[in-house]
C-alpha cells in the first residue's frame, strides 16, 4: 500500500504542490479565517470546481468554529477525507467477457488525450497480470497512428492487427476481434481516432464501431472508455458528456496527472458523471498507468501519506 501511496504522491506532484503551498506554512500552526480563504482560493486553482471546493471549505471552516483552533495539517486531513467520500465508487475493474470471447476495451476520446499511447500502456499492465492481449489499431485516419503504435506493440511484445491509412475502422476492429478469439486471447484493446465530440460524421463512426464488433459478440464492447486529458481541467467534462450520448460509456482513464496543476478536475468529472474512473496515467513509461485508488488520490493531492 505504501508505494502505491507514493506513486500517487509522486505522480500528482504539481496538483500537490498547489495544496501544499497553502498549507504547508499551516502545518505547524493553528490556521484562522485568512487561511481557509486561501485555501478555498487554492483548491478553485486546482481545478476542483465550485461544489468539491464548497464541500471541502465547508467541512473545514465547520471543525473550525466547533474546536475554535484547527492545525494546517489537520485541515489537509479534512480536506483528503471529504475528497474521498466525493469519490465513493469511483473504483471499479474491466469488465469482462462472457462465453471464451475476448474481453473489448474499445478507447475512444478527442485528439492529443493520449489514446494511443494508453492503449499501448493498458495492454503492458495486462500483459504483466498474466493475461494475453491483442491491439487493434483502429486509427486510420492519422497518417502517423499505425506506426505509433506498431512501434509499441515491438516494444512491449504485444501482438497487433493493423490495416492501411484511410481504411475502414470498423472493417479493423471486426478483423481484430476475429484475430483474437482464433488465437484464444482474453483481452482486445482497441485504439480509435482522436475526434472532436462536435464532429458528428466522426462520432458516427464510433457507434460504426461498436455495431460490427457486436456482430461478432452481442455484449461487446464490454468497456467503453473516454481517455481523458487530466491538463483540459473542467473542460473534460462537456467532452465526456458529448461521447456518452453517441458512445455509451462504462468508464474514464485520466491521463497526464503528472504533467498538470489540474488534477483537481478528476474529482468534478467523477461528481458529475459518475462514470468509475479506471486507470490514471502518472508518467510517461508503460508501468506509470496505475489503477486508480481514490484514496491513495485523495491523500496524494494533499501531500499526505
Amino acid at each position: 500500500m505504501f508505494s502505491v501511496f507514493k506513486k500517487f504522491r509522486e505522480g500528482l506532484k504539481r496538483t500537490a504542490s498547489v495544496a501544499l503551498n497553502a498549507f504547508s506554512s499551516m502545518f505547524g500552526r493553528k490556521i484562522d479565517e485568512a487561511d481557509i480563504a486561501l485555501i478555498e482560493e487554492t483548491l478553485f486553482g486546482a481545478d476542483f470546481g465550485y461544489e468539491t471546493t464548497q464541500r471541502v471549505v465547508d467541512e473545514i471552516r465547520k471543525e473550525y468554529r466547533r474546536n475554535g483552533e484547527l492545525h494546517g495539517r489537520e485541515a489537509a486531513e479534512i480536506g483528503a477525507s471529504v475528497l474521498r467520500k466525493i469519490l465513493e465508487g469511483s473504483e471499479a475493474d474491466l469488465a469482462r467477457a462472457d462465453g471464451g470471447n475476448p474481453s473489448v476495451v474499445c478507447l475512444v476520446g478527442v485528439n492529443g488525450a493520449g489514446k494511443t499511447t494508453t492503449a499501448a500502456k493498458l495492454a503492458h499492465l495486462l500483459k504483466k497480470n498474466g493475461e494475453s492481449v491483442l491491439l487493434g489499431a483502429c486509427d486510420t485516419f492519422r497518417a502517423a497512428a499505425n506506426e505509433q503504435i506498431r512501434e509499441w506493440a515491438q516494444r512491449l511484445d504485444v501482438r497487433l492487427v493493423e490495416s492501411s491509412h484511410g481504411a475502414d475502422a470498423a472493417a479493423t476492429a471486426f478483423d481484430a476481434w476475429q484475430s483474437a478469439k482464433a488465437k484464444g486471447v482474453q483481452w482486445l484493446v482497441l485504439d480509435t481516432a482522436g475526434r472532436l465530440h462536435t464532429k458528428e460524421n466522426l462520432m458516427g463512426e464510433l457507434a460504426k464501431i461498436r455495431r460490427v464488433v457486436q456482430k461478432n459478440d452481442s455484449t461487446a464492447p464490454q468497456n467503453s472508455v473516454i481517455v481523458v486529458d487530466g491538463s483540459l481541467g473542467s473542460n473534460s467534462i462537456e467532452q465526456a458528456e458529448a461521447f456518452n450520448k453517441i458512445f455509451p460509456l462504462t468508464g474514464m482513464i485520466i491521463t497526464k496527472l503528472d504533467g498538470t496543476g489540474k488534477g483537481g478536475a478528476l474529482a468534478g468529472v467523477y461528481e458529475r458523471l459518475k462514470l468509475p474512473i479506471l486507470y490514471v496515467g502518472l508518467g510517461e513509461k508503460p508501468e506509470d498507468l496505475q489503477k486508480f485508488d481514490a484514496r491513495a488520490y485523495a491523500r496524494g493531492v494533499f501531500g499526505l501519506e
